[in-house]
């Protein structure tokens, strides 16, 4: 089989038991940020990392042999929205990202909480802040600048959410998920979306990890802001197509929010003029909470094997 493998990434998908390649396969390194080569358009499987739309769109027009389209990223849809045939097998990175986005989310939902980002700009201005030392000891804020004993609720919930839970319980929180229908997902506790609005007016932190389809546009709006617990925080690692940019602002503006984190927006990078820069008790980061796929090789390897055999691929998709 002909495998494009994007420069982007070092993968190794060679079979240990086997020299000179796994089967004698081709491997070609192409770059996804430009056209492909005449003599690479009969490629039977694409890995896809960091591509640009317009070289997956190519992808889908042009390389008609393709049988498989395996993108690094947890979530699938920028190959969802390229083209592709019926009858290419499209399969995501599901689970390669599950360690670095734990992490990255942990780390800005204890921003958010300890309000580190005002700590940051105190430091910066030579301050020593007393406001949040107050804010902190203060009776009514009882619970806000903990995560002990604090109702965290985690929107979308697969194989990051599994993570992550461990941590946060660890931490002392109670942590339920939400998703489209409820249940036990990894021996945790799962509720359905619908159902949902006395989870969030009792929520302190919600976490999303959803991805972006036509279903979840915009999930994360004004009505649901405002049934959750006054000075609740709100941390997306998932997409941002999920939010209302401007309701979010509006939420942290009037103080309903807390605070917010964001790794990711719905344009990116996010442009000079967005009136998220300029919300109040807001940290964003440039969508890195990825971005370091753990065991990536293995995976290739498993549905290029899997396809040889024609066996059922992993992370299946579409």
């Amino acid at each position: 089989m002909k495998i494009l493998l994007p420069d982007t990434i070092d993968l190794d998908i060679s079979d240990p038991g086997e020299t000179g390649g796994a089967h004698d396969d081709t491997l070609i390194v192409y770059d996804p940020k430009a056209s492909f080569s005449d003599e690479h358009l009969d490629a039977d499987v694409l890995v896809v990392w960091q591509n640009t739309p317009e070289n997956l769109h190519e992808a889908a027009t042009r390389l008609t042999g393709l049988r498989l389209v395996q993108t690094l990223a947890a979530g699938p849809d920028a190959i969802l929205m390229a083209g592709f045939g019926s009858s290419v097998a499209l399969t995501s990175g599901r689970s390669l990202h599950d360690g670095p986005v734990t992490e990255h989310a942990l780390a800005l939902i204890l921003a958010a909480v300890r309000s580190l980002d005002d700590l940051l700009v105190s430091q910066r201005a030579h301050e020593w802040n007393t406001a949040v030392n107050a804010a902190q000891v203060n009776p009514r804020t009882r619970g806000q600048y903990t995560l002990d004993h604090a109702q965290v609720t985690i929107w979308g919930f697969g194989s990051i959410a599994s993570r992550l839970v461990p941590v946060l319980r660890m931490l002392g929180a109670t942590v339920t998920g939400v998703a489209t229908t409820p249940g036990i997902r990894y021996g945790f506790d799962v509720v359905a979306a619908d159902d949902a609005s006395e989870l969030l007016g009792r929520t302190d932190v919600l976490v999303s990890v959803l991805p972006a389809t036509p279903e979840t546009a915009d999930t994360f709006g004004a009505a649901l802001f405002a049934e959750l617990k006054p000075g609740a925080i709100f941390v997306n690692v998932g997409r941002g197509g999920t939010v209302d940019e401007e309701a979010l602002v509006a939420a942290l503006t009037s103080g309903a929010l807390r605070a917010a984190a964001l790794d990711v927006t719905k344009v990116e990078p996010l442009p000079a003029e967005s009136s998220l820069w300029a919300a109040p008790h807001l940290i964003l980061t440039p969508h890195i909470a990825g971005n370091r796929p753990q065991g990536a090789s293995a995976l290739v390897r498993t549905n290029v094997e899997a396809l040889r055999r024609g066996d059922a691929v992993t992370n299946l998709v579409s």
